[in-house]
């Protein structure tokens, strides 16, 4: 299984525009003098199931410790073939000698992050993430659309539960629960006008 998962990676042509994120109320320095990092997997479009991916993230549980790395949650767009991490670390390199030695699924990227004020997880809502490109955009706009967004949510089903901002590449990403990707653009339509370029649903794991 293992052997067909890193075939995709090899395999795999997708680009998607991923993300060196800010958020306004996020810090990035947690105890210890870590950072928050996302790391992109690209793989193979339809060939990456969520149950193989559980599997690799458990070896890198399993060696994290060594580098001083510690996985905090992943996604997983199914479709795409796109693997998200988020974890923390001193330093990028430790995340990428993580999954080299734990099952040599190397990412495409690894990006310093920050986080958001983030909302609980409700229900058994499917989890979406959306992306916005928005050209040159301030965190204390990204963070007044957003408290528009958490004033609509209700009326479409939607809970958004954090979102992310790249200020220089004007790149927005929020993380949801919703019945479907029709609630989470609606909601973002009515509240703010603001549409994503690109929404998927995604698996969860921790």
């Amino acid at each position: 299984m293992m052997k067909r998962l890193f075939a995709a990676f090899v395999l795999a042509t997708l680009s998607f525009t991923t993300l060196q994120l800010h958020a306004q109320t996020g810090n990035t320095d947690t105890s210890g003098g870590k950072h928050l990092f996302i790391d992109v997997h690209h793989l193979q479009p339809g060939k990456v199931k969520y149950e193989d991916v559980a599997q690799a993230h458990a070896k890198d549980l399993a060696t994290e410790d060594k580098y001083g790395v510690h996985f905090i949650k992943y996604w997983v767009d199914e479709d795409k073939g796109l693997v998200y991490c988020l974890s923390s670390a001193k330093d990028s390199a430790s995340i990428t000698k993580t999954h080299a030695e734990a099952h040599g699924l190397l990412p495409g990227e690894v990006y310093m992050v920050t986080d958001g004020a983030a909302s609980a997880i409700k229900g058994n809502n499917n989890f979406y993430l959306d992306v916005h490109q928005l050209g040159s955009v301030s965190a204390k706009d990204v963070a007044a659309a957003h408290q528009k967004d958490l004033t609509v949510e209700k009326k479409y089903g939607v809970n958004f539960i954090n979102y992310w901002v790249n200020e220089k590449e004007g790149v927005v990403v929020c993380l949801s629960q919703a019945p479907d990707s029709s609630a989470v653009i609606n909601t973002h339509k009515e509240a703010h006008g603001l549409v994503p370029v690109y929404i998927a649903q995604v698996k969860q794991g921790q």
